[in-house]
């Protein structure tokens, strides 16, 4: 939760009101002492104020809150401040960016604080974000995360204009890593030896024994269920075996059914048995390299940008070791039984730090704490080595390897610290990360560089919920990105995402994902409009057309969405209000068309394009356009870079001229069976190609070119409504123009000879406009009427 000031305006007056300046700084310090000011901080002109009476921390170790309070001020305004100065960072950068204008003001909801986003070094931002552990298939979890800070940095990159120097490490060393390597090559041996069907059943027996102690040593519900789940599954898998083996048939078809589902089972057996006696490195870095490639080819898929630098634990080990020798030399390490650790109470009681500053609830929490430290970290012996359970390793001693291993907190700290030094612009990660491991980076780094600043905007991603159920992969509970893909494009995934908030938690389920389709569709249609409009023919003098009052409307309108685009971008970077903007633009832009059309007069071209392209331009910075577009989203061939649209338009473009003019020529010498025909590849033949015309009664035929999917969906659901619209459209054209208002009793109360409402149900004549508009009805209804009565005689209805 973030706070307000620390000052309210009472505490603020009073202080300043004390004339002796050490009276002042005890005030001061006895007021801080009951207030949070190290997280969530938000900067007043109240704490300006009072920081400008100040001219450095006071000396006095008695005072530290005041010391750490102006620490943490002087990391926002970048040092102490003259009399009637402008303040150190905010005011040099400002300057080196030029006049303070509303474009270079963005407030951001780090988690250290909320505040207008001001870098160290003018517009050059650097940005250290942290990278997965390659141990198994990158998951929606990790889209949420990547695909947000993709938006973000081309936010910042490509709209305000930010040079953005952007870090993602990979952690190629770890406990998950170790285990899993060992437990995949442990089974694959296990699996090659194609054990009898009756030592397969012992063994899964005794995996199920163990599996039972793990069981019962759960608390969390959530994993428990998970569990009993897959405990249930190896038992009802192993009940064929058994009777196939009494029956001596089909033993070995079985075997290998038990062998699939009790995989978990077995790997987690065979690696409590036998996983010391695996020591071959190669076994340990294969396995990280496999799925380090995987993870760059899923976010290729989803159009993530690579990062400018990225870094992997396997190769700073020598920088990771100098940095832990620092940290010990500073007087915040200790080792113990071979490892090394960070020692939790000596940081947090040095004046110079403080400690849990993005969590500080849950300092002490020994389950996140053991999570953070890793599965092989977490015995009785291995905890014992510490002074306080709060502490974390540095550096472990690892059985097998005299070298040892780093800890995970530090391996971030080692690999930022060195590319981008003790102060960092933004630090990223999902909401998860926040403690342990976000805070003890942010401890560890600070012990190292001795400063309280090390990140200034620490940005995390919201969770990632299924359907409204947490996703854990440890729960088994997760969607691959390779899966998500095969359902959606990623564009409608970064659509699906840019609909939410990115600090938010978002539910990727079926109702998020139609909402991301509906938009592209909407946004596509408008797209497909604008470029019929810009297709049709006219001479260069004919591009500029006379604004009437409907133009001038309109494009106020558009510099309205702009400014609460710009508005919205300014806060939190917000792509939710961005994309409605956009959509209430768009609509705006659709009546206005409709408007026109309705009129017989055609839209005004130059303004329609101006509009989409900007909509292009937006769509673009937020990575929802893939490619270069030179306006809407780009129709490619399959397996090509191919621009379809321009290569295939044109002749589309005279089907449909030559198409019209068959069709009137049909029309006038009533041959039914050519109209027929024209419907049909309308209807049935174009679509399986990816094209959509479309009929407008005295206007040229509209031609889009959508994808191919979709557009047979449409079909489909078009076909499922057609006998339902064509029944209700006979049962309308069966009845007789006189009987058509009979029926209207509660609206009309006297009729003429031929059907027609003359008064209402009050006794009073109808005026002669509404009785125009009845007229037309009458004559419309009458029309169709006819139709049915020749079609009667011809035989159409039967």
């Amino acid at each position: 939760m973030l706070c307000a000031s620390v000052f309210a305006a009472p505490a603020y007056s009073s202080i300043l009101s004390i004339s002796d300046e050490a009276a002042r700084v005890q005030a001061l310090n006895e007021h801080l002492s009951t207030r949070s000011y190290v997280r969530g901080y938000s900067l007043s002109q109240a704490d300006v104020d009072v920081f400008r009476q100040l001219s450095a921390p006071p000396a006095d170790t008695r005072l530290f809150h005041v010391a750490r309070w102006f620490r943490h001020i002087e990391a926002i305004l970048g040092g102490p401040c003259g009399r009637g100065e402008p303040c150190g960072r905010q005011a040099s950068d400002r300057a080196a960016q030029g006049p303070s204008l509303t474009c270079l003001v963005i407030v951001f909801l780090s988690s250290l604080t909320k505040d207008v986003f001001i870098p160290q070094h003018g517009k050059k931002v650097t940005w250290y974000c942290c990278g997965p552990t390659v141990y198994d298939a990158s998951h929606m979890g990790h889209a949420r995360s990547y695909i947000s800070f993709d938006i973000l940095r081309r936010v910042l990159r490509d709209y305000f204009g930010y040079d953005v120097f952007y870090c993602m490490n990979i952690t190629d060393v770890d406990d998950k890593i170790i285990r899993r390597a060992r437990q995949n090559y442990l089974f694959e041996q296990y699996r090659e030896k194609q054990p009898p069907a009756a030592q397969l059943l012992d063994d899964v027996h005794a995996a199920l024994k163990l599996f039972s102690v793990k069981l019962r040593e759960t608390t969390d519900p959530d994993k428990k269920q998970m569990l009993e789940r897959i405990q249930h599954a190896v038992k009802l898998a192993a009940e064929p075996l058994e009777r196939a083996m009494q029956s001596d048939t089909g033993a070995a078809v079985t075997g290998q059914a038990l062998l699939a589902e009790a995989k978990d089972l077995l790997s987690d057996w065979l690696d409590c048995a036998l996983g010391s006696e695996v020591t071959d490195n190669s076994i340990f870095s294969q396995l990280p390299k496999f799925w380090e490639e995987e993870f760059h080819r899923d976010m290729e898929a989803l159009n993530v940008l690579p990062p400018d630098v990225l870094t992997r634990v396997s190769e700073y080990v020598p920088e990771i070791v100098n940095f832990v020798q620092k940290i010990v030399d500073n007087g915040y390490g200790y080792a113990s039984n071979g490892s090394v650790y960070f020692d939790t109470a000596k940081f947090a009681s040095s004046e110079r730090h403080s400690y849990g500053k993005l969590v500080p609830e849950a300092v002490g929490d020994q389950k996140a704490l053991q999570e953070g430290e890793g599965d092989l970290s977490i015995s009785a012996d291995r905890l014992s080595e510490k002074r306080s359970p709060n502490d974390c390793a540095l550096w472990k001693a690892s059985p097998g390897n005299p070298d040892g291993r780093p800890g995970w907190h530090i391996e971030c700290s080692a690999m930022a610290g060195t590319l981008l030094g003790a102060s960092m612009d933004i630090h990223g990660g999902g909401f998860d990360l926040r403690f342990p491991h976000h805070d003890n980076e942010l401890a560890q780094s600070e012990a190292y560089f001795e400063n309280d600043c090390w990140v200034r905007y620490f940005l995390h991603t919201g969770h990632l919920t299924i359907a409204g159920c947490k996703m854990s992969k440890s729960l088994k509970n997760f969607i691959t990105i390779k899966d998500a893909l095969k359902k959606h494009s990623a564009r409608q995934l970064r659509l699906a995402f840019l609909m939410h908030s990115w600090k938010d938690t978002l539910d990727y389920s079926s109702n998020t994902m139609e909402s991301a389709l509906q938009y592209e569709k909407f946004m596509n249609e408008f797209f497909l409009n604008v470029k019929d409009i810009l297709r049709a023919p006219v001479d260069i003098t004919g591009r500029f057309e006379k604004w009437e009052d409907e133009e001038s409307e309109l494009n106020e309108s558009f510099y309205d969405k702009k400014a609460a685009v710009h508005e919205a971008l300014c806060d939190n970077v917000d792509t939710r209000t961005v994309l409605e903007e956009m959509r209430a633009l768009v609509s705006r832009c659709n009546l206005y068309m409709a408007a026109r059309k309705a009129a017989r007069r055609r839209p005004n071209r130059a303004l329609l394009e101006s509009i989409a392209l900007y909509l292009t331009h937006m769509l673009t910075i937020f990575g929802a356009i893939e490619e270069e577009s030179s306006l809407g989203f780009p129709v490619r061939g399959p397996g090509t870079s191919l621009d379809l649209e321009s290569t295939v338009m044109p002749y589309l473009q005279v089907l449909s001229e030559f198409r019209e003019g068959v069709r009137k020529i049909a029309r006038e010498q009533k041959v039914p069976e050519v109209l027929q025909l024209s419907d049909a590849l309308r209807d049935d033949i174009l679509p399986e190609l990816g094209v959509r015309f479309e009929d407008h009664e005295g206007l040229p035929t509209v031609v889009k070119l959508g994808d191919r999917e979709a557009l047979l969906r449409e079909r489909e659901e078009k076909r499922q409504v057609r006998p339902v619209f064509q029944a209700a459209k006979l049962a309308k054209m069966k009845i007789p123009p006189s009987e058509m208002f009979l029926s209207e009793s509660d609206k009309y109360s006297k009729f003429d000879e031929n059907g027609l409402p003359t008064h209402d149900t009050e006794g009073k004549e109808l005026s002669k406009g509404r009785a125009k508009k009845l007229r037309k009805l009458f004559e419309a209804q009458e029309k169709l009427y006819k139709e049915y009565l020749q079609a009667v005689q011809t035989g159409s209805f039967q």
